[in-house]
Formats: C-alpha cells, structure tokens, sequence
C-alpha cells in the first residue's frame, strides 16, 4: 500500500461546493486539487488574484474538476462577505469551508513590532473568524444543514511555542473556535473540525520559516519518530475524510498528523533515544548491582 495514494472513491464529494482559503499554493492547493478529483467544485482564495487564476487553470487541468479563484483578504469582512455572493452567485450553495489561510515567521518576541504581531493574528485568528460567521449566519439563515468547518491549526496551539508567539496565540484560538462551535451550531447541521499538521515542507511557507540555508542546517526528521515528513496527499486524504460524510459522527475534534513530533518533545525522557546501546548495558548492569 502506497501512503501518497488517493484514499477515496471520485464522487465522495460530488456535488459539494468547497471554499479553500489560501487555496493557491501551498497544502491549500494539495486540499483543493483532490476536492477536485473526488468531485468537489472549489473555490480558491487569497489576496493575488493573477495568481489564483493561473493555479485555478493549473488544477482544472490536473483534476478535469471546476475551480473559482476569487480576491478575498480574509482579516476583512465585506470581503469575505464579497467573496460569498460571488460564490454563490455562480454555483448558488456552499457545503464546506476550509479556514487554511496563514501566516508565520520566526522571531525573538522581543523585536516584534506590535503591527507584526497583529498582522498574524488578523490573518489566522480573525480571517477564521470572519468566514466562520460569514458562512455559519448564511447556513443558519437558509437553514442549510450537512455543512462542515475544517481549520488547519498546529500542535503547538495547545503547548505554545517560543519563537512563533503570534502564530501560537492566534492558532489557540482558533483551536477554541472549533470546539466551541462543534457545540453551539451543532444544531444547525454544521460540524467543526481541525487538523494540526506536523511538517510538510511548502516552498513559501518554509523559505520564511527557514530563510536562506536555514532548512539545510535543521534536520526536521530528527525531530519526528517516523524520521520523516509528511507527503502533501496524506494531509489531504485525512482534510477529503473530515469535510465528507463518512465522518459525519466526528464533531469538535482536532486531528493531529506529524509523525509523532509532537509527542516527542512533549515526554520528558524522549531525548534518551540517542543514548547508545552500550549506555544502555552499563546502565542495566548499575540498577542490577542495586
């Protein structure tokens, strides 16, 4: 069995209308492009529309599926809701949201501008928010039901994390938005999930995390039990599962796929991996002596 391969049947999504945003590039467009092949309609968005409608192209091509990019900054509201009527001007519904848009950087807190940290949190915290309540209000008012919410969050949103501070406060809350809402508009038909994603190296995402010769000098395996990273179809085989209906009874959940990263920084004696076994045999023979 291939890991990568495709995990479920074409149609699992026929007749969905899924909205992607930061769908243009990334583990966005890995998400968008199997929607696609298993029968989804998408819709791309991000602030670069030339962009999006090069990667619309690119994906219609490779899935034969139909893709709308749309312009949408997400820390705006009339945008998303712009981006909303648009969408349904064209395709009439909307099914499923994926709250993926993002931004990162690493820093020493300390020389943080207060406009950079709040350029993150805008992004990942209130763009959540603004398509969460543009899209729920929508849902509750048609009275919609099967709908589902997938936020991309991150490990590090339940243990923090130095370094990336503003990415740590905003993913925790929207760690909270997901199982707060999973509870109050479960009445309305609508399911929230989450991913929290271990490695999956991007080109963008990973050249500003690791500038220059950076990702070369961090051996990020090292750090995973699997002593790998993860393949782009897995985390879009796990996000096609979570927003179709054969997990209409998972609701409020978040789903972590990184290998084990998370764990092993997390124990207390992980580190003792790297002891050779014959430490291992000197420490034996210590405790039997005692």
């Amino acid at each position: 069995m291939n890991y990568t391969a495709k995990m479920l049947p074409q149609d699992t999504l026929k007749d969905k209308v899924v909205i992607v945003t930061g769908g243009g590039s990334g583990l966005g467009r890995s998400m968008s492009a199997y929607f696609m092949h298993i029968g989804a309609k998408v819709v791309i968005t991000s602030r670069d529309i030339e962009k999006l409608r090069l990667v619309a192209k690119e994906l219609e091509q490779e899935t034969g599926g139909q893709c709308l990019p749309i312009a949408c900054d997400v820390r705006h509201y009339d945008q998303v809701e712009a981006m909303l009527a648009e969408v349904l001007s064209k395709w009439q519904q909307v099914d499923i949201l994926v709250n993926n848009a993002a931004g990162n950087f690493i820093s020493p807190t300390e020389r943080l501008s207060s406009n950079a940290f709040d350029t993150i949190v805008d992004i990942v915290l209130k763009g959540t928010k603004n398509c969460t309540l543009v899209l729920g209000k929508h849902w509750i008012e048609m009275q919609q039901k099967n709908t589902v919410v997938l936020n991309i969050t991150t490990t590090y949103a339940w243990t923090g994390s130095a370094y990336v501070v503003p990415s740590a406060v905003a993913k925790a809350g929207v760690l909270a938005m997901t199982r707060s809402l999973a509870v109050e508009w479960a009445k309305y038909g609508m399911r929230f999930n989450a991913i929290a994603p271990g490695p999956f190296p991007t080109k963008g995402a990973w050249e500003r995390l690791l500038p220059g010769d950076l990702k070369d000098k961090f051996d990020l395996t090292k750090k995973i039990p699997l002593r790998r990273v993860g393949e782009h179809q897995e985390l879009a085989n796990l996000a096609a599962y979570l927003v179709s209906d054969f997990s209409s009874f998972i609701n409020g959940e978040v789903i972590t796929i990184d290998g084990g990263e998370w764990l092993q920084g997390a124990g207390e004696f992980n580190m003792l991996d790297q002891l050779p076994s014959e430490m291992w045999d000197m420490l034996a023979s210590t405790m039997k002596k005692k």
